[in-house]
């Protein structure tokens, strides 16, 4: 087993092109991701916060618990960085996104969670010490565009929304950081082994959030099936795609799978909340896809 480390973030070892495999991670983990705010919205109708964040890292670390992969083990000097990866990636945003959602509406939230690239760059810019290349400069900039299509309608509706809005911001700021510090650690001992113990750490950090908001929740079927689905595969397969491709591409082309994820989660919520879909929208939709294309390129 290798024990060394980076001690701050690295290249991906795919620095051209994505392949067909880096395509299959990035559309796989943007729809599980744009599917989970539909899920997230279910379980709110029913739970509080802080059950449907303990409900989808609980039932997403009990998945991959039957992952004989997962165990592989971890040098304890790496311990830290984990630490890190479980608050960042996990404990803290998927904590404050179900929060949020409580204030904004799930356009205002995919939207903001768009700017997870622009997090993303600038925290790799100053770890690498280098820009993003031009390809994927015009990727960010023209898949941010596309999600500010999409989600500024929806500003002028929302009441009570500069909390939601703050704490959707520091999710995003973790997330920038989290997909940094992990890269390293998934292109040393694989996403599994990375993501689980992650996942434990956030777990241990939820729980008293989780017991906090059981008094005001109401158990149903619908809301523990909707949080099973959120936890196996927003919280478990989708997390082990979006670390795998990371540690692939890199972190700042990776982390454009969130320009596909909102145009997915505002189609979810036109077809089972019967949500309202504007012109602004379709056509920002068409943006994410293409600013993740240009992502796709060769990093030069």
């Amino acid at each position: 087993m290798t024990t060394k480390t980076v001690l701050s973030t690295t290249e991906g070892t795919n620095r051209d092109r994505f392949e067909r495999f880096d395509w299959f991670l990035l559309l796989g983990s943007s729809k599980i991701f744009g599917a989970s705010f539909l899920f997230m919205a279910i379980g709110l109708d029913y739970v509080s916060p802080g059950v449907v964040t303990f409900g989808r890292i609980g039932f997403g670390f009990l998945a991959l618990s039957f992952v004989p992969a997962t165990r592989t083990s971890i040098d304890r000097k790496d311990w830290p960085r984990l630490v890190i990866v479980g608050l960042a990636w996990m404990g803290i945003p998927l904590t404050l996104y179900p929060i949020a959602q409580q204030y904004v509406d799930s356009a205002i939230a995919g939207m903001l969670n768009g700017a997870t690239p622009l997090a993303t760059a600038l925290i790799a810019t100053v770890l690498l010490r280098r820009l993003p290349g031009r390809r994927q400069l015009v990727g960010i900039v023209v898949g941010f565009t596309g999600i500010v299509l999409i989600g500024l309608p929806s500003v002028g509706a929302s009441t009570n929304a500069a909390l939601g809005v703050s704490l959707i911001l520091v999710a995003v700021m973790c997330y920038g950081i989290a997909l940094n510090v992990a890269m390293p650690l998934v292109q040393t001992y694989g996403s599994l082994p990375v993501l689980w113990r992650s996942q434990f750490i956030s777990l241990v950090a939820t729980f008293p959030f989780m017991l906090y908001g059981l008094k005001s929740s109401t158990f149903d079927i619908k809301p523990v099936a909707a949080l099973v689905v959120l936890g196996v595969f927003g919280t478990g397969v989708g997390f082990v795609a979006a670390a795998t491709l990371s540690g692939r591409v890199g972190a700042t082309r990776a982390s454009v799978l969130t320009y596909i994820a909102t145009p997915v989660a505002i189609a979810l919520g036109v077809v089972f909340r019967s949500e309202g879909l504007l012109v602004s929208e379709l056509v920002g939709a068409f943006l994410t896809l293409a600013g993740a294309w240009f992502a796709s390129r060769a990093d030069r």
